[in-house]
């Protein structure tokens, strides 16, 4: 019975054909005897020649099945010819289609079978390294004839009738059309929140007279509406200076490429003499529920705050995505904020067992400074701090051995582990001059603390301290060492620094600085000016950044090798190891003392990885630029390092981040 049904699915359906032939026979009969048997004998050659190959084509089908099923019964092979799905067999070396059941070749839009035809010819964008790769189901969906299909198949190997062994592979086709365009639609479908908020609006206001502010707000309001137009979304303001706006995902790739081009439009609006509108925007997506977008455009527009703001920043289920961001920062800081910010601090030191410091690795002045600023607030609340930091790999050998020097600093000092070991529940640790965990001294003191406090000047990136129980983060300072000394200037009395503390304060505020002629507000000054009359010496501070010839000659090989790279960008990449860090940081400072140079990079070897130093006048994001490479750092000093790294192909890469920047 099988047999007979195997018959009926291989042999061409050819009875019409020969009934016809017949046909032509018998009326032939009647004119012409003879070509009538002349027909008679083509017919009967024509029928025995097919029935012939029709055996043989099911002799080899049946052997196939036999070297595919093994020892399974007849049960298991007639399951396999009558499949619910369509099947295609072929040899994946040559492309020679094998058999296929009666269901792909309806879906193939083939009336015979596909013997003696190639894969291709089926299906002319069938893929079939797939199979090759020891993959059991296809990575993309297979087109034919305007159907979507998910590919499912396995290799198998089959001995032929001459004794050789082939590769044979057997696929089954769903049909998922439907299924896709359903979840293509409901992708499309899923909401996006956003929320908008105009950052200088206190500035604005102050610039433009009572009668113009009307005009201002709505002058924003129409490129608002403009921008959000089309989308037949819902753009809300819920607050003077604040918009909510709901939309579908399927206009999310359109605000991409264009860049969120509303961050141009607003700052094309004149308010007065260099005064402009600037917007920032936290999008929430890919959220469970809308209150999970809610969530997700709070914390993006806080990171686009933290940034300096004027840039939009995306938040889905894992990272960020940060666009614009290329404007200078203005100084919004008040010091109300400070002096909350000081009780707080004040507060959780009194409460804490133990008080740590820590700043990043390979800790520089600033770092130093700000650690050593903490530790004269703790000892005022009558309690000693110490300070997490390596010792041996720093940037800071001249300051921390002033420090050290100091009778009160004699056993401050102490490495990770032993930071690790000696702290108890209850303590506090006090992050400085970074707010990115894996930057850290020591991640393993930071993962042990449950109570931390950050206070960072840097730009906020993708990761960063979470949950922290105090932050003090202003992007729009000069250095960790300005926003200590602020909170000094509340928690102590300019007679409680001592000379060496304050020393190293103002050391971290002139290295971040480049001697007062960068990132400096009229709070920078005051900064100094209050350390200036706890002591602190400006020639003393100044012998702290003497040099040693030989760091002198490395610096200046390392500017002899810079190139310029779109006129005003020097690059210099340094491919030997040697290159010490604080050269290359005064190296990269050095070259933006060349005329016309707006950025410097410097990229040099540090055993398996590269390591990169920038720096920029204001007018160029140097952040922006190697966040792109896994750095960090703000607008005008900006470092990174990339792992198993060649100079060379890190040159390329970074050529290609700043194209990037200039492209937004």
């Amino acid at each position: 019975m099988n047999n007979k049904k195997l018959s009926r699915l291989l042999e061409p359906n050819l009875k019409l054909y020969f009934l016809c032939m017949a046909l032509f026979c018998l009326l032939a009969l009647a004119v012409n005897p003879l070509l009538a048997l002349a027909e008679a004998c083509v017919t009967a050659a024509l029928y025995a020649y097919f029935s012939q190959a029709n055996k043989k084509r099911r002799q080899g089908i049946l052997q196939y099945i036999d070297s595919v099923t093994g020892s399974v019964d007849t049960a298991s092979k007639s399951t396999l010819i009558h499949s619910p799905l369509p099947i295609m067999v072929f040899r994946p070396d040559t492309g020679e289609v094998i058999w296929s059941n009666e269901d792909f070749l309806q879906l193939a839009g083939v009336r015979e079978h596909l013997f003696e035809m190639r894969v291709e010819d089926a299906v002319p964008d069938c893929p079939v390294q797939w199979l090759l790769e020891g993959k059991q189901e296809c990575p993309e969906r297979v087109m034919m004839n305007g159907r979507r299909f998910l590919v499912y198949g396995s290799l198998v190997r089959a001995k032929s009738r001459s004794g050789e062994q082939n590769l044979v592979a057997t696929t089954y086709w769903v049909d998922v059309t439907e299924s896709d365009a359903l979840r293509e639609a409901y992708t499309a479908s899923r909401p996006v929140l956003a929320l908008l908020m105009v950052d200088n609006y206190e500035d604005l206001m102050k610039a433009c007279a009572d009668t113009q502010r009307s005009g201002i707000l709505a002058q924003i309001d129409e490129k608002l509406d403009q921008w959000a137009a089309g989308t037949d979304g819902i753009l809300l303001k819920t607050e003077r200076d604040r918009y909510l706006f709901l939309f579908e995902e399927q206009h999310y790739d359109h605000f991409v490429e264009e860049k969120f081009s509303v961050l141009d439009a607003i700052r094309d609006i004149k308010v007065a003499e260099g005064v402009h509108p600037t917007l920032s925007i936290g999008i929430g997506k890919d959220g469970a529920t809308l209150e999970d977008l809610l969530k997700n455009a709070n914390l993006s527009l806080e990171m686009a705050l933290s940034r300096g703001g004027d840039q939009a920043v995306v938040r889905g289920k894992v990272d960020f995505a940060f666009y614009g961001g290329r404007a200078k920062a203005a100084e919004k800081r008040t010091k109300v904020k400070s002096r909350v910010m000081a009780n707080a601090l004040s507060e959780l030191m009194a409460d804490a067992g133990q008080i740590y410091v820590m700043g990043h690795s390979y800790a520089d002045m600033d770092a130093v400074g700000a650690a050593v600023g903490i530790c004269c607030a703790a000892r005022k609340r009558g309690k000693q701090a110490q300070i997490v930091m390596d010792l041996e790999h720093n940037a800071s050998e001249a300051l921390l051995a002033r420090v050290r020097s100091m009778p009160e600093y004699a056993d401050t000092f102490i490495s990770g582990g032993e930071a690790f070991l000696k702290m108890q529940p209850g303590a506090l640790l006090v992050v400085v001059d970074t707010n990115r965990p894996e930057l850290v001294d020591s991640p393993q003191v930071l993962d042990a603390c449950n109570r931390v406090a950050v206070i960072d000047h840097h730009r906020r990136a993708a990761t960063y301290i979470e949950n922290a129980a105090f932050s003090f983060h202003e992007p729009y300072a000069s250095s960790a060492s300005e926003l200590v000394t602020e909170l000094l200037q509340y928690l102590i009395e300019p007679a409680d620094l001592m000379r060496g503390e304050a020393e190293a304060l103002l050391a971290g505020i002139v290295l971040d600085t480049k001697h007062f002629t960068l990132r400096t507000g009229g709070r920078t000054f005051e900064a100094a000016a209050f350390l200036r009359r706890a002591g602190a010496d400006t020639a003393d501070v100044q012998r702290l950044f003497q040099n040693e010839l030989s760091d002198m000659v490395s610096r200046y090989d390392i500017v002899r090798r810079a190139e310029l790279y779109r006129g005003d960008i020097a690059v210099s990449v340094v491919p030997q190891e040697g290159v010490d860090r604080v050269a290359a940081a005064q190296a990269a400072d050095e070259l933006l003392t060349l005329k016309g140079v707006k950025a410097s990079f410097v990229l040099y070897r540090n055993g398996d990885n590269v390591l990169m130093s920038a720096r920029s006048l204001g007018e160029v994001n140097v952040q922006v630029v190697l966040e792109a490479l896994g750095g960090g750092g703000n607008s005008t000093t900006a470092g990174g390092c990339v792992e198993n790294g060649d100079p060379l192909d890190v040159r390329s890469r970074l050529v290609a981040a700043i194209d990037a920047y200039f492209e937004k």
